[in-house]
């Protein structure tokens, strides 16, 4: 904990503080943690103010918490509103911060800060007062065929509606929304889906999804129907949509992975095999990774390598990798690192990063570290930071990360300046 608080300090590293004040908080010594972060807050960037906040707040300084928190001139930003109005709803003082936010709801941002805040303090009738109007602006525009910035309001309404016990008519108006095609950049259908889903309302879901949604309503209708116990309604409803359908890429997506679901894997592998080779829609690295997720590694490894050669030459870049971290997981860590070897046209410090790994999965991380150590690249220290922590070795695990001046200027070497 001394060399992390020491780091947060001497380095300005927002990671180091951040860990340390979550330790020194549950152990109740804040005293210690604002030491730590105070030095933050007084840049006035928004994430620390919040976390010196709620220092101060678990310390018992109710008003030094406000008084870090609240706006200073005439024109905040919304971003600075949002941090004092979450300040006082920890306060319990949530109707004061629903009207300091009213003035600024037009942001869509602050909008939704406004629903989170207050979910589970009893005040949803006031919120859905706010939304409402704006919601219904929203509407008037869409039906005139112009965008609106606070199309979110659609959703925000029927969130805090569902949330307050009016499921139907949360389901009314969302569903009225989607009839009317009145949908925004966030898909209005799918927070429609996801809401009958919730509620086991299959009927309306299967309407949804051989109505014009099937990529929206699959996968919660596939979710409702199994939650009510009926998998094979729902394996029937998705082949009957394959059949038919002109474009069924994304159901047959949803039936691989709703057979991988039912641990039906080989019949997984056999829906998703046509796919495998095709050069834009291969399901094949996902049919891989949820065999992994199984621990049917072998077999993930076995359909990489029953893979044409034309197809890797075209299209599987990300193959041997793939190959490489499943034989790793297999215990054939020598054998992926003899293979990367002899592979030519690898980046260094990419080579040196996968090796190391391999080399630290087979319990060699003293080599695996002086591997790391000849490369300076961002990727190859991270990397050897965390073996040697792993090691015991935390005063070099942190010397090996640069500084936030170095990271920056490594950034804009790379990048050009102002994007670090």
């Amino acid at each position: 904990m001394d060399l992390v608080v020491r780091a947060a300090a001497e380095r300005s590293d927002w990671f180091c503080a951040q860990g340390a004040v979550r330790v020194l908080q549950a152990a109740g010594e804040f005293e210690r943690a604002w030491a730590v972060m105070k030095p933050f807050t007084e840049t006035g960037w928004l994430p620390a103010v919040s976390a010196g906040a709620d220092i101060l707040l678990a310390w018992g300084r109710v008003e030094e918490a406000l008084t870090l928190t609240r706006p200073a001139g005439e024109e905040p930003s919304a971003g600075v509103c949002e941090v004092h109005a979450e300040t006082l709803v920890k306060c319990g003082r949530v109707d004061e911060a629903i009207t300091f936010l009213e003035p600024h709801l037009r942001d869509r941002w602050t909008m939704r800060r406004l629903v989170t805040m207050t979910e589970g303090q009893g005040r949803d009738a006031r919120v859905l007062k706010l939304l409402v109007p704006l919601a219904d602006e929203a509407r008037r525009h869409q039906r005139q065929g112009r965008p609106h910035p606070l199309w979110e309001a659609l959703d925000l309404q029927t969130e805090v509606l569902e949330r307050s016990g009016q499921v139907e008519e949360a389901i009314r108006v969302l569903g009225d929304d989607v009839a009317a095609r009145r949908y925004g950049p966030q898909n209005t259908v799918q927070s429609y889906t996801q809401l009958l889903a919730r509620h086991g309302r299959v009927e309306e879901l299967e309407q949804a999804a051989t109505g014009g949604h099937a990529r929206e309503a699959f996968r919660p209708l596939i979710k409702a129907f199994t939650a009510a116990g009926r998998a094979q309604d729902a394996e029937e409803a998705l082949r009957r949509h394959i059949a038919t359908a002109e474009y069924p890429r994304n159901e047959q997506w949803f039936l691989i992975e709703f057979l991988v679901g039912q641990g039906r894997f080989e019949e997984a592998i056999t829906a998703g095999r046509p796919t495998f080779e095709a050069p834009w829609e291969s399901s094949l690295q996902g049919i891989v990774l949820l065999l992994a997720e199984n621990g049917l590694h072998d077999r993930a490894l076995q359909l990489l390598d029953e893979c044409s050669p034309e197809f890797i030459a075209e299209h599987g870049d990300w193959i041997p990798s793939n190959r490489w971290w499943l034989m790793g997981e297999l215990g054939r860590c020598r054998e992926a690192i003899a293979e990367i070897e002899a592979t030519p046209g690898l980046d260094a410090e990419e080579r040196a990063c996968t090796i190391a790994g391999l080399m630290a999965q087979d319990s060699r991380l003293d080599e695996a570290i002086s591997l790391l150590a000849e490369h300076p690249g961002h990727n190859a220290t991270t990397d050897r930071a965390h073996l040697l922590a792993r090691r015991n070795r935390p005063t070099e695990a942190l010397a090996a990360i640069p500084g936030v001046t170095a990271q920056r200027k490594e950034q804009e070497q790379r990048w050009g300046p102002g994007n670090n």
